[in-house]
Parts: C-alpha cells; sequence; structure tokens
C-alpha cells in the first residue's frame, strides 16, 4: 500500500509487513490515501448578494445535472485573481476586530463574521487535479476531516453532497465524476453564518482533505474495530470486527485476515482467515480473536501501539489493506474507587480545551497539536476533554502516542437523523484510540436536560454508543447539581460542570453511579497581571479564592475516592468568551496557559500537585516603582514540606504547606530580590524574582532546531527579553519585528494579550508583535531544505538571529 505525503511523493508502509504472511500479499493493493490539501484557490463571497457572490443562487444549479452556470462551479471559471492557499485554511483568523453589541460575535472573538457581516461568511474554495488513466476501474471518496460549517461540494459541475457541521468529517463517493484524461475540478462552498458554539469557532477548510482510492472490494471507511478483550496472565485477548463491502457491478467472493505487529515490525499475532461472499453492495462485518503474549500495556507513561494490518485477498491476490493503530490496554470504571487503567486506579488530571491556537485560529498543523499536548504533560495532566465537539483527528494522534487520556465529546444532545449521523461518525472514527477512555453524550444543553424529552435521547444515544464500542461507557457534562431528572436519570456515569457544594447530596441519593469532574474551575486570570482592570479587560494572575478556584476543586476530588478525578477549564486559553469582560478583551481568561501556552501562575498549582516534579514558584514580579513601602500579596506554589521568604537576604519567615494547597504573604515592597528556599525530601529548592532594569536584549527559544521542510511542519519560536544583568523582564510590552529567510514563512504571531488587537498574521511579510508581559511567538513553515535565519529586534533591543535546519 502507498501512500501520498504531503510532499507529493508516494510512500510504501506495507511491503515488509505484507512479507510476513506470504508471497500472494506482495502485490501493492489499490487503497491510497492521498493528501489533498494543497493546490486550493479561495475567495471570499457574499451571503446578501448573489452578484458578489459568483451569481450562487441566481443560477439555477439544480435543473439538471451537471448544471454549473456563471459560477465557479463550472469546469472553464476563471479563478486566476483568486487567492493561492494549502489546507488547513482559516480565513477567519486574518478578519479585524470590531466591537459589536452582540452576544454571539462578542463570544466569537469580535470577528467580523457571520450573518451581520455577509461579505465575510462565504468562502469559495477550487481545486484542480488530474489522475491517471491506469487507475480508473477504482472506487474513490474524497474526505473531509472538519469544513466550518455548513458546505456544499461539487466535482466537474456536479453536486456530491453537503455537510451540517463544522467538527464532523465526511466522505463522499466521487467515483462517477471523475475523468481520468482531462483536469478534475473540485469546488467547495463554506457557509459561516450561522455558528455553533459560543466560542470562536474559525471559518473554512480547517481541517485536512484526503483523495481515498481503493479496489470496488474493499475495507469499509472506519470499518476496523480492534480492542482489548481481557489481559489474564499476560496473556491479552484482542478482537477485531472488520467491515467489508462489495461495490462492484456484480457479486463477489473474497477473505479477509489480519495481523498485528509491534513497533520494530514483528509479527506478534494473526488472525485466522475468514471467507466471505458478498452480492452487490453488500457489506458484512466478520468478527475474530487472537492473542497477544507479553504484552506492552498502552498506558499514559508507556503509550505502546501496536498496528493491526488488515487483508482483503481475492483470486490469491491482495485487493485491498487498512493499518490500524491501538493500543493494549483495560478499562474498568467503579462507583467507588473510580478509574482503573490496566487494574491500576488513576486520578483523572484533566484540562478542557478549545481547538484553536494564537496565530493560526482553528487551522492548526499537525506538529502544534503534539505541541500543546507535550505542554499539557509538562503540568502533569493526563486527560484532555475535547470541549464541545468531535476533535481533529490528529489531536487523538498525539494522545495516543504521547500518552493523555481523552474524554470524546459529542456536538449536540439529539436523536435525529443530522444528530446520529454526527454522533455515529464520532465513535465509528476514533473508537480504535486507545486514548480515549470515556465518550461524553453533550455538554449543558440546558433548555432539555432535566426533561423527558432529553432522557429518551440520552436513551437512545447510549444504546447506539453500546452498538457501536460496547467496550467503554459514556457521560453527560451537566451544569447541574443535586438532580436526578432526565439525563442524569438514566446516564452512566454522571457528570458534574461545577456544583461542587452540591455533589456530595447528589453522590448520597445516587451511590451506585461513578461521577467524574466533567469540568470544574473556570478560573480567570490574565498572565503577569495583578491588578483588575476594567478598562483593558485584565484580571489578576492569582487563583481567585471563590467557589471555582483550583485549588478548591482539586482538593474535594483528591480526598473522595468515588470522584474519578476532573476537568479544569482550561488548558489554554482560547479566542472568543472573554468572560468577564467584553471589549476590548477577545478572548478568554480561563487558562492554565495563555493562548500561545506561556503558563500563568497557576500553572505551578496543578504541577505542584499533579506533577512528580521538584516545583517551588513564587510570584508576583517585583518590579513596583512608585510603590515602594505597599503591600505586595506574594503567593508561592510548591509541593515542598515547608518555605521560608526572604527579601534582600532578610527572612520574611517560614510556612509549612498543606497538601493541595498554597502559600501566601503580605510584603511591603522595596526593590532588590525577593526569594523562596524550600526543603523537599532533603533537597533544596530556591526561586527568586528580581527587580531588573530596561529591556536589553531580546532571547529566542525554538521549540526544535530542525524542520521538515515540506510546508507542513511548523517550529515555534518563543520570544523574551533580558536586562543588562541577564534577568528576565517580566513586564516588557515592546514591539518586536521580525524577517524570515527565503523559502520559508511565519505562518502566525502571538503573544496571549487577552486584550490584543494586532493582526495574527501577515501576508506580504512585515511581521511583528509587541510583548506582552515579556513575552510574544512565532510559528513557522518552510518548503525548502536548508538554513532558515529568522532575524528579530526591536527599539533600543539587542537583535538575535535564529538559525533552524530545514531537510
Amino acid at each position: 500500500m502507498f501512500i501520498k505525503s504531503n510532499t507529493g511523493k508516494f510512500i510504501l508502509l506495507l511491503v515488509s509487513a505484507l512479507s510476513l504472511i506470504g508471497t500472494t500479499t506482495h502485490a501493492q493493493t489499490a487503497r491510497k490515501k492521498i493528501s489533498f490539501d494543497d493546490g486550493w484557490k479561495f475567495h471570499l463571497g457574499n451571503a446578501a448578494n448573489p452578484k458578489k457572490d459568483f451569481n450562487y443562487g441566481l443560477a439555477n444549479l439544480f435543473w439538471k445535472a451537471g448544471s454549473a452556470g456563471n459560477t465557479p462551479i463550472a469546469k472553464n471559471f476563471k479563478d486566476s485573481s483568486w487567492q493561492q492557499i494549502t489546507v488547513p485554511h482559516d480565513w477567519e483568523v486574518t478578519l479585524p476586530f470590531e466591537n459589536a453589541n452582540n452576544r454571539d460575535l462578542s463570544n466569537h472573538g469580535f470577528k467580523t463574521i457571520g450573518s451581520e457581516h455577509p461579505e465575510n461568511t462565504i468562502g469559495w474554495y477550487r481545486k484542480s487535479f488530474q489522475l491517471q488513466p491506469a487507475d480508473s476501474g477504482n472506487k474513490y471518496t474524497i474526505q473531509f476531516d472538519g469544513v466550518f460549517r455548513d458546505c456544499k461540494v461539487f466535482l466537474n459541475e456536479h453536486y456530491l453532497g453537503g455537510n451540517f457541521s463544522g467538527y464532523s468529517g465526511f466522505e463522499l463517493d466521487v467515483t462517477d465524476y471523475l475523468s481520468f484524461r482531462e483536469k478534475n475540478v473540485l469546488t467547495v462552498r463554506v457557509d459561516a453564518s450561522q455558528f455553533e458554539g459560543w466560542f470562536y469557532e474559525g471559518a473554512g477548510i480547517y481541517r485536512h482533505v484526503w483523495l481515498n482510492q481503493m479496489h470496488p472490494v474493499h475495507i469499509a471507511s472506519d470499518g476496523v474495530f480492534v480492542y482489548t478483550t481481557k489481559v489474564v496472565n499476560n496473556i491479552a485477548t484482542v478482537s477485531n470486527e472488520i467491515s467489508v463491502q462489495n461495490e462492484a457491478y456484480e457479486g463477489k467472493k473474497c477473505s479477509v485476515s489480519a495481523f498485528i505487529i509491534d513497533k520494530n515490525g514483528k509479527q506478534v499475532a494473526t488472525f485466522k482467515q475468514q471467507d466471505a461472499s458478498l452480492s452487490v453492495n453488500e457489506k458484512k462485518t466478520l468478527t475474530f480473536n487472537a492473542t497477544v503474549n507479553n504484552p506492552n500495556l498502552w498506558d499514559i507513561e508507556n503509550p505502546y501501539l501496536y498496528k493491526q494490518i488488515s487483508l482483503v485477498k481475492s483470486e490469491g491476490k491482495t485487493i485491498d489493506s487498512v493499518v490500524t493503530k491501538f493500543g493494549i490496554r483495560t478499562l474498568k470504571i467503579d462507583n467507588e474507587k473510580g478509574l482503573f487503567l490496566n487494574g491500576k486506579p488513576i486520578k483523572i488530571k484533566g484540562t478542557c480545551n478549545h481547538q484553536d491556537h494564537a496565530g493560526v485560529g482553528t487551522a492548526v498543523p499537525d506538529s502544534l497539536q503534539y505541541y500543546r499536548i507535550r505542554l499539557l504533560k509538562e503540568i502533569g495532566s493526563n486527560a484532555y476533554r475535547t470541549t464541545h465537539h468531535a476533535p481533529t483527528p490528529e489531536v487523538l494522534d498525539a494522545c495516543d502516542e504521547l500518552g493523555m487520556l481523552v474524554l470524546d465529546e459529542n456536538r449536540l444532545l439529539g436523536s435525529s437523523a443530522e444528530v446520529m449521523s454526527q454522533f455515529t461518525r464520532l465513535i465509528t472514527r476514533d473508537r480504535n484510540h486507545p486514548s480515549v477512555f470515556m465518550w461524553s453524550l453533550a455538554n449543558e444543553e440546558i433548555y432539555t436536560h432535566k426533561t423527558d424529552i432529553g432522557k429518551r435521547i440520552a436513551l437512545t444515544l447510549i444504546a447506539k454508543q453500546k452498538e457501536l464500542d460496547h467496550t467503554r461507557t459514556c457521560t453527560y457534562a451537566a451544569n447541574l447539581g443535586n438532580v436526578s431528572t432526565g439525563v442524569n436519570q438514566v446516564i452512566p456515569v454522571r457528570g458534574f460542570n461545577y456544583f461542587l457544594d452540591e455533589m456530595d447530596a447528589y453522590r448520597k441519593s445516587n451511590p451506585s453511579q461513578p461521577t467524574i469532574g466533567s469540568e470544574f474551575a473556570s478560573t480567570c486570570t490574565s498572565r503577569g497581571i495583578y491588578k483588575i482592570d476594567t478598562v483593558s479587560g485584565y484580571m489578576p494572575d492569582y487563583d481567585p479564592n471563590n467557589k471555582n478556584s483550583a485549588e478548591r476543586w482539586w482538593t474535594m476530588t483528591y480526598d473522595r475516592d468515588w470522584i474519578m478525578g476532573g476537568f479544569a477549564w482550561t488548558g489554554f486559553d482560547y479566542r472568543g468568551e472573554p468572560v468577564p469582560y467584553r471589549w476590548p478583551c477577545i478572548n478568554s481568561h480561563f487558562g492554565i496557559m495563555d493562548m500561545c501556552g506561556f503558563p500563568k501562575n497557576i500553572y505551578y498549582y496543578y504541577q505542584s500537585w499533579w506533577s512528580n516534579k521538584d516545583v517551588l514558584h513564587i510570584y508576583p514580579h517585583w518590579n513596583w516603582k512608585g510603590q515602594e513601602g505597599q503591600p505586595i500579596k506574594v503567593a508561592c506554589n510548591t509541593n515542598a514540606e515547608e518555605v521560608e521568604l526572604f527579601l534582600n537576604d532578610k527572612s520574611l519567615g517560614k510556612k509549612a504547606m498543606k497538601k493541595n494547597g498554597h502559600l501566601e504573604w503580605m510584603v511591603n515592597y522595596e526593590p532588590g530580590v525577593l526569594k523562596a528556599v524550600a526543603i523537599k525530601n532533603g533537597k533544596r529548592l530556591e526561586a527568586k524574582q528580581v527587580t531588573t532594569g530596561e529591556a536589553y536584549e531580546i532571547v529566542a527559544t525554538p521549540s526544535k532546531t530542525t524542520i521538515d521542510a515540506n510546508g507542513k511542519d511548523v517550529v515555534l519560536i518563543n520570544y523574551t527579553v533580558k536586562d543588562k544583568n541577564g534577568n528576565d523582564v517580566p513586564d516588557a510590552m515592546n514591539l518586536l519585528s521580525f524577517k524570515i529567510s527565503s523559502g520559508a514563512r511565519i505562518i502566525g504571531v502571538g503573544n496571549g494579550d487577552p486584550s490584543s488587537h494586532e493582526p495574527d498574521q501577515f501576508i506580504e511579510g512585515n511581521y511583528q508583535r509587541k510583548l506582552f508581559n515579556g513575552k510574544c511567538q512565532i510559528i513557522i513553515q518552510s518548503d525548502r531544505a536548508g538554513a532558515i535565519v529568522i532575524e528579530a529586534s526591536g527599539e533600543n533591543l539587542q537583535t538575535v538571529k535564529t538559525t533552524i535546519l530545514a531537510k
């Protein structure tokens, strides 16, 4: 089997694996998965004016099949003036901000999109491609991993279909409409006028696109389900279901088999071959069992992945093959003791997360997904909730490979054909991921979840979940307290969004129902800010002493074995939902980290109690010119037993650290050195804050020093500044400008400022970004091998050059 890479080359994946099961399987199968990310043209349309929407709505496109009119659907439409792009692509991230007395626009980050901005709400995409005549006779589908939002897809002037949700991937059969001797033209019209969420959602083809080629007799889309039945005496029983279908024009006979290989390519199990006789358009699901001796079990510390190679043969030839990554592991949920992974109890230390990142919006490159999961693991987090929709597939890949459990969430509570289709696609797509430990039916359905209608819908969804995946269970993220009606009456695992004060009472009435904290905290903080600023829209960077504090929810969860753990809202700040302020604030304050992934102070509270690291962190910074003699609240996060605080080498006293707590002092400000000294298991720890001078030099910290020259991989460069004594300047707000060598580009910039209205992207260079409390970030890509030089400069600052090797 060959798969087309992002560089346009085909990569052989299965030759060595196929050779393990006999000479008849050496032949190349028909299946290819071809990246369709490159070579797109893009132009905005108009939701209110058909003439500005390239005559869409004026031309009668559906009076006859293949009618295109004078629209971008026509193959000969002139798109030479359109913007050349690659997908993933989010056109909303480039739009300006605008103050508006509209809560939906506020919740979406005050971007000029939606029904009030028809000129920015429709996006047209066109892509031309050619196929080889030798490949005719196969089946073909176009696969979109995610398009926001309501879209219509056309190929060679024929309507293929559409998709309603901006979060559910979809696949369209294009076999009959392809040309193998002329160019093909794929056209997508995307309508983002209707929002789905109450947060920034982006707009456009913001996830990957694929052309799938396969033999007419093939394994169905998402037609392999591999799961662990049991692990006893170091022997794992692995079962799988393989659905094979016949889309030829006559009945066919075939045989189906599979085998498992480990990371080194060694075959560790074989499933006995089964024969199938398929009538036209028939699909059959075959069940297999095998054992793996001495398995490497997948867990968060050792996320070991196996591969199953599923094969379809006909007349002695392998005609289809599918590779499925999976993990061998067991899950158990107990109403008294919570979650068990491979027989060991595990407390969920989770974060909820939306899918956008500074600079790129929702069009997040794959390697940036891995970067974000690594940042969460650095805190000590072990679980990720995909709020509030089906995630980008690469998020789950990263969680599988890096060791992060996932609560995989459905978009809406419903049992209509549309919602059930979305739910079905979610489960069948994601059920092979070992990171997924539970499904979430929906989130905070305030109009429905206490009613009998909500109860009936939940029962229908639960039945569908059991049908598609009997190895897991489900929950529902309920912003309800001691309420047992509606969804909560039938949900297998009770999910609590907040209402900590009512959890014990609910538990008393429902002792047999397992419990998880599906959403806690909602702490509003702005990195590096230490007073309320209603004008700029900032919140102090302290864990607030209220019912939603990090310390309160984690302490309560930690002390109760029957609570499985919980998910903090959120791991990262995200654009939109600017609580508690509105304009000029354009993104949330909830994150443990800001939109760039720079830690806020609350990060160190979680790291103290979630990780095994030695943690000692004090704050705020110590630059308070003009406030000499005034009291400053000094806080400390640590997992040491005792901390002594010093100001200019004078002790301000020792304090013992309570489990899952933090420490505070009130200190009259004087310039100098604020230092904390702690002892942990006999080891001395030290942390300090220093009164600094003005920013003098720029410091660049790249996420890595090499990059794949494929136009897809990314390197993030984080910038800070130091004074002449080499101290980080934590309150610097300097404007930095960036230059990058040819063959590479900066695809986005950010600084974590929740009220910054600076552009995220620059089409023609002139890249720049202000520091926000001493930090900013750029994201780079490269299409060309060689050394990439990135120069950062600023007024009265020493310039820094960074070299990244593209290869």
